[in-house]
């Protein structure tokens, strides 16, 4: 979550729906095998560039092209982020385990110090770099992106203010090439920042950066090895075409493309060769690829949460005896089996939004905070809310039901299964959950307008520093999570419990701690990870180069190394 985290969150657009096509597990059914199909940490097929051509197309399907296009706007999305990493700079890439390194044809130099106790960050921008209309690429870039996502300016609308908000200034170098970031005093998470790129000097304007990029991809903003060719809103669709203003290696494809399409229509385009990859990530959709020619099977651990919520805004999720009582009435063992129908796949339980169960300083915040599937003890919860069973099982107070939407933006068979499987758990409690499936460009707004009592998402982390986007995902105003449990004292506690402290390690510590008291607020609750599982046209190499598909773990590959094999 963060502008990392948060944009692969929003990002995996839409309920169960992409909290399943992008969740569920591994291969095919094993047919009585009682061994495992292996799931790696990446999955991507790397190549290096000296064995891919020069030419050809990738197309690639996306849940949708966003009102949003400005990737660092609070209203964004992962589709937002996608569409941005094929035009927009990355001066920054990423390692599979997530470390950052810097990209040669915009970076000089990127170095880390501590000076007179503050920690300091110096970006040198290569002499050729510049953005597409010209305007050079420098200092300005720097303090722009800060000053836009510092939180600041409440006039900015930011995806998340984590890790700029601690820096104290951003200052001209010896040349206007050098950008010396200075922050606050130590500060633990110094990879961090940046780690999702620079925006033009041109959205340093509040209302530019709000409202410019909305169904405007503004190519000459952009600088990489890709510009937009084409661009067309309402059709979902989105082209590019190699960049004349392009400096560095010269990109492999001749053009990309991005379609959006929804579960079913996916699918079927793959099969009728209109697109190149496409998700599998549940028995349904791997069993329609099996036997396909030309085409392989790429398997990889996701870095990717699938959560639940509720909006205790709403009049029946306003007493916390009643959230409590909705999250333990869900069986998240049943719900795992039926994402991972056929795949074979076992995981820890996810017990946190903030650490992945293999990744250190992990504890299981959910169980320490109290949770457990218990129907009988959500009835308690209920009754003692005052919600009364009627005769039709349905509980009731002062003359309404206890009846929440639970919209689905997808109309895939798991996530339908799924769903159902939901409103049937909550049925054996008394509560009335009514799906309603929706066409998934209507994800974005309709998530970010609070149109539900309950919804499910899924989001990626594109960085392994996950106690560094803990205000992201539990502090006020933020873009993820619109419990709407949230309050001003959890917020001064997280920043001085948190983010005070000096080390990654004590942070990390200390967040996981305070994880779950805040579940206790009974908002939100991870249901499970889970891999993912990409079936892709035979010899497509450098797979998933942007942030949040998760492909190729925590990584961030240069998008002029995807391509063909020779």
């Amino acid at each position: 979550m963060k502008q990392q985290k948060l944009m692969g969150a929003i990002a995996f657009s839409g309920v169960l729906a992409l909290a399943l096509a992008g969740c569920a597990a591994d291969t095919g059914s094993n047919d009585g095998n009682t061994t495992p199909t292996e799931t790696k940490a990446s999955d991507y097929n790397p190549q290096p560039r000296e064995n891919l051509q020069v030419g050809g197309e990738v197309r690639f399907p996306i849940n949708e092209i966003p009102e949003q296009l400005n990737s660092f706007n609070g209203d964004a999305s992962a589709d937002t982020a996608r569409v941005a990493a094929w035009y927009m700079p990355q001066i920054l890439l990423q390692k599979d385990d997530g470390t950052p390194y810097k990209h040669d044809a915009y970076l000089d130099a990127w170095d880390i110090d501590t000076v007179d106790g503050n920690t300091q960050i110096t970006f040198t921008f290569t002499d050729d770099a510049h953005w597409n209309d010209g305007t050079d690429m420098d200092w300005t870039a720097i303090d722009a992106t800060w000053k836009a996502n510092s939180g600041k300016d409440e006039a900015f609308n930011p995806n998340a203010t984590d890790g700029y908000k601690q820096i104290a200034s951003v200052e001209q170098g010896d040349t206007a090439k050098t950008a010396i970031v200075t922050f606050d005093g130590e500060f633990a998470w110094p990879e961090m920042p940046f780690l999702t790129g620079i925006i033009h000097p041109a959205l340093a304007d509040a209302e530019t950066f709000n409202t410019a990029m909305i169904d405007d991809p503004h190519a000459e903003w952009g600088a990489g090895p890709y510009t937009i060719d084409e661009f067309d809103p309402n059709s979902d669709y989105v082209s590019y075409v190699p960049n004349p203003e392009w400096w560095g290696d010269e990109p492999l494809l001749e053009k990309v493309s991005f379609q959006g399409l929804d579960s079913s229509a996916s699918i079927n385009a793959f099969k009728a060769d209109e697109i190149d990859t496409v998700e599998v990530t549940s028995k349904d959709r791997l069993e329609q690829v099996k036997g396909m020619d030309g085409i392989e099977l790429y398997r990889a651990t996701q870095t990717a949460s699938t959560l639940i919520q509720v909006d205790a805004e709403k009049p029946q999720f306003e007493d916390v005896k009643v959230r409590e009582a909705f999250f333990k009435a869900i069986n998240i063992d049943q719900q795992k089996e039926i994402a991972w129908n056929g795949l074979d796949y076992e995981e820890e339980p996810a017990g946190s939004l903030t650490l992945f169960p293999f990744q250190p300083g992990y504890s299981n915040a959910l169980a320490e905070a109290g949770w457990e599937y218990n129907p009988d003890a959500s009835k308690e919860l209920l009754e003692e809310a005052g919600w009364t069973e009627n005769a039709d099982g349905i509980r009731e107070k002062d003359g309404e039901t206890l009846t929440v939407v639970y919209p689905v933006w997808n109309d895939s068979p798991t996530n339908e299964a799924l769903a159902k499987a939901l409103q049937a758990q909550m049925k054996e409690v008394g509560i009335d959950l009514q799906i309603d499936i929706r066409p998934p460009s209507d994800f974005s707004d309709d998530y970010n307008s609070k149109n539900w009592d309950v919804s499910s998402l899924r989001f990626t982390s594109s960085d392994p520093f996950g106690a560094a986007w803990f205000c992201q995902l539990y502090c006020m105003d933020m873009g993820l999570n619109l419990s709407g449990v949230q309050n001003a004292e959890m917020d001064q506690r997280i920043h001085d419990e948190v983010e005070s402290l000096a080390t990654s390690d004590e942070q990390t510590a200390a967040a996981m701690k305070l994880e779950a008291e805040i579940f206790q607020d009974w908002g939100i609750i991870p249901l499970y990870n889970g891999p993912i599982i990409t079936a892709a046209k035979t010899g497509l190499a450098n797979l998933t180069p942007e942030s949040y598909v998760g492909m190729d773990g925590f990584g961030v590959q240069p998008v002029e190394n995807v391509g063909w094999e020779k």
